[in-house]
């Protein structure tokens, strides 16, 4: 992958992921997505939610064990479901030269979604692994649909300058 690219892993902590559509899958491919990543020199960038309920030091807020960010990989820690908002992510990655965000994580219709729609904005350049973000069924659809329906919209997104692809894992090299 190009030296201006960096691995997005949004939200895989413990209270996020609980019942999560096909955790063990999506973790695994996770887990192998920044393996591959951390061999070939590619940043990460671990996103860390956090709230009332998910603080610092409580278990769930905790990154999931096979996805814990080594020593000096970059975590950013944000309040919003859009990781730009009120964080310095913006500026990390332009200082690290990144033009281009590989995104991954949880829940898809609301951090991964908005984050992924903001990058854009912001001048970045984004592929959303089509099979490598998850979220849990709702009242309203289950959570394979709002996966499907997700990857159909955000890789339609007209954005003039950065659109966003959806591509499967199978099709990505970090």
């Amino acid at each position: 992958m190009a030296t201006d690219t960096a691995l997005l892993v949004i939200d895989m902590q413990v209270g996020n992921v609980g019942a999560a559509y096909q955790r063990e899958a999506i973790v695994a491919r996770l887990a192998e997505m920044v393996a591959e990543a951390r061999a070939a020199g590619t940043p990460i960038v671990f996103i860390q939610h956090e709230d009332d309920w998910m603080r610092p030091g409580v278990p769930e807020w905790q990154f999931l064990a096979a996805l814990t960010p080594a020593e000096g990989e970059l975590v950013i820690r944000k309040r919003a479901c859009d990781a730009f908002y009120g964080t310095p992510l913006r500026e990390e990655l332009t200082a690290r030269g990144v033009r281009h965000l590989v995104v991954t994580g949880v829940q898809t219709e609301l951090c991964v979604d908005a984050t992924c729609r903001r990058a854009a904005s912001e001048g970045f350049d984004v592929t959303l692994v089509a099979d490598g973000h998850t979220t849990e069924d709702t009242p309203t659809l289950p959570a394979a649909q709002i996966i499907a329906h997700h990857n159909r919209t955000l890789g339609q997104m007209a954005h003039p300058d950065h659109p966003i692809a959806v591509r499967p894992r199978a099709e990505i090299a970090l």
